[in-house]
C-alpha cells in the first residue's frame, strides 16, 4: 500500500521562527517512516518558501537554508493541484501531498493565515481551523469569547493604536481599574515574546511601548499570584484533556528562555494539586477548547491562585513540540509516545479536517 505523503511546514516570518525549527525537528524525527513519506517545506525569516530535501538534523540549527538542494516551493491554492509546486533547475513540478503538518508558531502560522490557504487548497491539515486559530491567537478576542461563556479569566484591558496619543491617560485608567502589578503582552504573539511585568505607572507605559513593537494591539492583565498549570487537549468532536501539569518557573515568570532555551523550570506531571481541583481544571480546559472552536490539539494554560481560584491564562493552538515542551510530555504521561501522538494527530487531521470534507 502506498505511503501517506505528509508535508511538514516549519520556520516562518515570526518571532517564534527558531522555536518552530526545534519543534519541527522533533516532529519530523517522530513520524513513523513505515507509514508516511515526509516532504519538508521551510519558510525563511524573510518569507521565502523552500522545499528542503536534506536531513532533519540540519533544521534546528538553521543550516537547512544553506543546503544547495533547496528549491523554491509553494502550496498551490488551486485545489486541482493537491500539493506543492516546486521550481527545480528552471522546471516546474507538482509534488502531491495527502496532509499538512504546519509546525509554525505565532504569526503567519498559528493565527489562521496559513490555515486559510490550506482550506482554499482543500488539503487536510493538523490543528485548529482558520477561525479558532485566529481567535485564540488574539488574546483580546480570546478573553471576550471566554468571558461570554462564563469561563474565568484574569481581569484585563486593551490598549489600541489610537490610545498612543494619550498613553499617560490610558495607562492611568488601567492602573486604577486593575491595580499593580500588571502583565503587559502583545495581543497577537506567543511564547512570552514582548511580555513584561509592570509594577508602577512608568513600567506600565514602558511595557506597553515594548508590546507595541510586536503588535498593533496590546493587552494588560491583572497579576495572578499562584501556580502555573497546563493541560493538553486532543481531538475534534469528543476532545479529551490530559492530566494537569505544573510549572515552577526559574525566572520571575515562565518566559521564552525558560520555555525553549535553558529549560531550567521544574515540571511536575501530574501537578501537585488536589484531585478534585485537577478534575475541575481539566473540565474547564475542554469547555474552553470547545467554546473557541478548537480541533486537533491545543495547550490550555491556567493559574491556580493562592486563594484557590482557577483562572484560564491562554490557549495555544500549535503548542511547542520541542524536547522540553509541555504538550508532548503531558500526552506521554497518558501513555502516548511521541511517535504515536504524531501519528494520531496526522490520522485525525485526515479524518476530521473541514477542508478535507469539501474536497
Amino acid at each position: 500500500m502506498a505511503k501517506i505523503r505528509v508535508a511538514v511546514l516549519f520556520g516562518g516570518v515570526s518571532s517564534e521562527h527558531d522555536v518552530s525549527l526545534m519543534s519541527a525537528t522533533n516532529i519530523i524525527n517522530s513520524i513513523p517512516r513505515e507509514k508516511y513519506d515526509v516532504i519538508c517545506i521551510g519558510i525563511t525569516k524573510k518569507g521565502r518558501w523552500l522545499y528542503f530535501p536534506g536531513n532533519a538534523d540540519e533544521i534546528a540549527s538553521g543550516a537547512w537554508e544553506k543546503n544547495p538542494d533547496c528549491t523554491s516551493a509553494i502550496i498551490s491554492p488551486d485545489p486541482i493541484h493537491k500539493g506543492i509546486i516546486t521550481i527545480e533547475n528552471g522546471e516546474i513540478y507538482v509534488k502531491k501531498i495527502d496532509v499538512v503538518f504546519p509546525v509554525l508558531h505565532g504569526r503567519n502560522g498559528e493565527d489562521g493565515r496559513l490555515q486559510g490557504l490550506l482550506e482554499m487548497s482543500r488539503l487536510p491539515y493538523v490543528g485548529c481551523d482558520t477561525l479558532s486559530s485566529a481567535a485564540c491567537m488574539d488574546k483580546c478576542v480570546t478573553h471576550t469569547i471566554l468571558d461570554y461563556n462564563g469561563i474565568p479569566t484574569a481581569k484585563w484591558a486593551a490598549v489600541l493604536q489610537k490610545d498612543i496619543s494619550h498613553l499617560d491617560e490610558r495607562c492611568g485608567e488601567i492602573a486604577r481599574k486593575l491595580g499593580f502589578p500588571l502583565f503587559v503582552k502583545p495581543a497577537n504573539a506567543g511564547s512570552s515574546i514582548g511580555v513584561n511585568k509592570a509594577r508602577d505607572l512608568d513600567e506600565l507605559k514602558d511595557a506597553v511601548q515594548i508590546a507595541f513593537s510586536h503588535d498593533s494591539k496590546v493587552i494588560v492583565e491583572e497579576y495572578i499570584k499562584g501556580r502555573e498549570l497546563e493541560v493538553a487537549v486532543f481531538g475534534y468532536d469528543t476532545p479529551f484533556a490530559s492530566y494537569v501539569g505544573e510549572i515552577e518557573p526559574d525566572a520571575d515568570f515562565y518566559d521564552y528562555d525558560d520555555k525553549y532555551i535553558n529549560g531550567s523550570s521544574k515540571l511536575y506531571i501530574p501537578a501537585r494539586i488536589d484531585e478534585k481541583i485537577s478534575d475541575k481544571i481539566r473540565k474547564i480546559a475542554v469547555e474552553a477548547y470547545q467554546a473557541m472552536g478548537c480541533g486537533g490539539l491545543s495547550r490550555v494554560d491556567f493559574f491556580l491562585s493562592d486563594d484557590g481560584k482557577i483562572i484560564l491564562n491562554e490557549i495555544n493552538t500549535l503548542p511547542g513540540f520541542t524536547g522540553i515542551s509541555m504538550y508532548p510530555k503531558l500526552m506521554e504521561n497518558l501513555g502516548m509516545t511521541q511517535s504515536y501522538l504524531v501519528d494520531k494527530l496526522i490520522e485525525q487531521a485526515m479524518e476530521n479536517t473541514g477542508a478535507n470534507n469539501d474536497a
